[in-house]
């Protein structure tokens, strides 16, 4: 499909070709080339000389346009190289199957792990009490047992309850009473009954890790795979995923394809001996292969990888994954069982998905009502939680104000304090300058009131004569 930038701008720049004059537009892509000639009827080439002019366009693309450097060159193609990525890539993080091909792989290497280490158990123990091994026969089980038996010749009925727990059959418990007191197991040391419970314990903690592995590996193929979950259980579709690559190549897959997947090696060993191909290969391990009779276990591998092939192109492709069409599905294969059993006919298939797609329809408006109230939620404890930091903010400053007007005020008083101070300085001062002439009054009233001199005297008639 052509872009409606990409067509008028061919319409408008490229010549139309004529009897004289051909044109021939130069395409990187091929199928970019195969789209224009069928929708514009521009003939397009993408060998020959075109490759080197392309290469030649892109190394010297700075010097044709005006306004652009090699910098911004560069930096244009990086952009544009993470956003074609970026668009490669689902933008949703709760549907990528890399955790399910990853888990899937975890949890086949656990269980040979767990199987491994467990017969080391067996073996190592068995050296030291031998009848434990025909009594139990769970491996976890075992492990468990042995860490709490320990020396049998120790074993008393005070561990008998706890056994109790871990057996839950009073025949068994019974059982491995008498065979501890009349064991033909050699003696162990101490330190080898440390190390045969050091290591048992390691084995208990994968088992358990492993079921938390189980519940992770469920829960991923709710989110990302639901229908071919529902269909065909979470282990055969993981598998699947795994050993397609992702979910869209296995939506890719045609139905023959999904059918005889992880049966490759008797596919071409079939082929080129020219025998019988193969008629399951990761399907075979699901129940239906296994509740149909010898007949009608390639029949039934059939209808069941046309039916995945159809979950997996649902879950791939549908914006809100549910698992409606996978309840439908799986009962579309349990009515083909019964129908290859008792010969009774099941619904037709356009009946029946007509009525997964009105299902579906309710279930997603409903999600989407959840969805909705959900945000509108976390919106509101948001704005809950920006108001209570508006008002702690509030309060904060307001301290502050209150702290930084306490601090103006306490200075305040001090000058005032300074200037009552310099006041009284003041006054003092203005007293003491009053007093000093209040003094000197009275000493110039003392000197008035004594008799002149003589001096005086000569001074006051000379003074007279002159005038």
């Amino acid at each position: 499909i052509i872009h409606e930038d990409l067509r008028l701008f061919i319409e408008t720049n490229v010549p139309q070709s004529s009897k004289k004059q051909k044109v021939v537009l130069g395409v990187s892509d091929p199928k970019i080339g195969s789209a224009i000639s069928e929708e514009l009827s521009v003939s397009c080439q993408h060998t020959g000389v075109v490759p080197e002019v392309v290469r030649g366009i892109r190394l010297h693309f700075h010097h044709l346009v005006k306004g652009l450097t090699e910098v911004t060159a560069s930096k244009a193609q990086l952009g544009l190289g993470h956003s074609y990525s970026r668009a490669k890539v689902k933008f949703n993080v709760n549907r990528v199957d890399n955790m399910i091909i990853q888990s899937i792989s975890l949890l086949d290497q656990l269980d040979k792990n767990i199987n491994t280490f467990a017969m080391r158990i067996r073996e190592w123990y068995s050296y030291h009490f031998p009848e434990l091994v025909k009594i139990v026969n769970d491996n976890s089980t075992y492990c468990k047992v042995a860490r709490l038996i320990k020396n049998r010749k120790e074993f008393t009925e005070d561990k008998v309850a706890a056994l109790e727990e871990l057996v839950m059959d009073d025949a068994k418990v019974k059982a491995i009473l008498d065979a501890s007191r009349s064991s033909m197991g050699m003696d162990i040391s101490v330190i080898d009954l440390i190390n045969i419970e050091t290591f048992a314990s390691k084995v208990i903690s994968l088992v358990e890790y492993r079921k938390s592995l189980s519940e992770y590996l469920h829960s991923k193929m709710v989110a990302v795979a639901p229908n071919l979950s529902t269909l065909i259980g979470d282990l055969v579709g993981a598998r699947l995923i795994a050993h397609a690559g992702s979910l869209t190549n296995l939506a890719k897959y045609p139905a023959s394809t999904v059918q005889i997947l992880g049966a490759e090696k008797a596919l071409f060993r079939a082929l080129k001996t020219k025998g019988n191909t193969p008629k399951y290969g990761l399907i075979f391990h699901s129940t239906f292969i296994g509740r149909a009779g010898a007949k009608n276990k390639g029949r039934i591998s059939r209808y069941l990888a046309n039916k995945c092939s159809i979950a997996s192109r649902i879950d791939c492709f549908s914006d809100i994954p549910t698992s409606v069409y996978g309840e439908f599905l799986r009962q579309q294969v349990e009515d083909r069982l019964k129908f290859y059993e008792t010969g009774e006919a099941p619904k037709k298939n356009v009946d029946v998905m007509h009525e997964a797609v009105q299902e579906a329809a309710v279930v997603q408006a409903n999600l989407l009502k959840k969805d909705k109230k959900k945000k509108k939620k976390e919106k509101k404890k948001r704005a809950l939680e920006g108001g209570n930091v508006s008002m702690e903010t509030d309060a904060n400053t307001t301290a502050d104000m209150t702290a930084d007007n306490s601090t103006l005020e306490e200075p305040q008083k001090k000058k005032k304090k300074k200037k009552k101070k310099h006041g009284d300085v003041a006054d003092e001062s203005a007293g003491n300058v009053t007093m000093e002439t209040t003094q000197e009054l009275e000493t110039t009233q003392e000197v008035s009131d004594e008799p002149p001199t003589k001096k005086q005297k000569k001074k006051k008639k000379k003074a007279k004569n002159a005038e």
